[in-house]
C-alpha cells in the first residue's frame, strides 16, 4: 500500500531532478534552457495540482480547518509560482544570471517546503485520511 509520503515524496524527487536539469542548462548556457525550465514548471504545477486539488481539500474537510498547514503550503506554492514566472521570463530572454538567481531562491524555498510536507503534512494526512488514502491517491494519479 502506497502512502501520501511515498507517492508525493517520489514526485518531489522527480521535480528536483527536472530542476537540476534546468539549472545545468542555465549554468552551461545551453540553448535547451527554455524547454528544460518548462518541463520543470509543468512538473511542479502537476504536483501542486495533486495537492491543491485532492490532498488539501480532503485534509481541510476532515479537520474542519483551512487555516492550518495547508494554508501555509498554499502560500508557499504561490511564492514558488512567482519565482517560476521570473525564471521563465529570464529563460525566454536568455538571461542565465537572472535565471540562476531566481533558481537559487527557489531552491531554498523548495527544500524548506518539501521538508515540512514530508516530515509533517504527509504523515498527518496519512493518519487523518487513512480510510480514504487509496481513494485519494487514485484521484491524484488521474490528474
Amino acid at each position: 500500500m502506497t502512502t501520501f509520503g511515498e507517492y508525493l515524496g517520489d514526485d518531489h524527487k522527480r521535480c528536483d531532478e527536472l530542476f537540476a536539469l534546468a539549472e545545468q542548462a542555465a549554468d552551461s548556457q545551453d540553448s535547451g534552457l527554455v524547454e528544460a525550465n518548462q518541463q520543470f514548471v509543468n512538473a511542479m504545477e502537476h504536483h501542486f495540482g495533486m495537492e491543491e486539488g485532492v490532498l488539501f481539500p480532503a485534509f481541510e474537510e476532515t479537520t474542519g480547518s483551512a487555516m492550518g498547514p495547508t494554508a501555509v503550503m498554499r502560500h508557499e506554492h504561490e511564492q514558488m509560482r512567482q519565482l517560476f514566472a521570473q525564471m521563465t521570463e529570464a529563460a525566454s530572454a536568455g538571461n542565465q544570471d537572472d535565471y540562476l538567481g531566481a533558481a537559487e531562491t527557489l531552491l531554498i524555498l523548495m527544500q524548506q517546503h518539501n521538508a515540512k510536507e514530508e516530515q509533517m503534512l504527509y504523515p498527518m494526512s496519512e493518519r487523518i485520511l487513512q480510510p480514504r488514502q487509496q481513494e485519494l491517491l487514485q484521484q491524484m494519479q488521474s490528474i
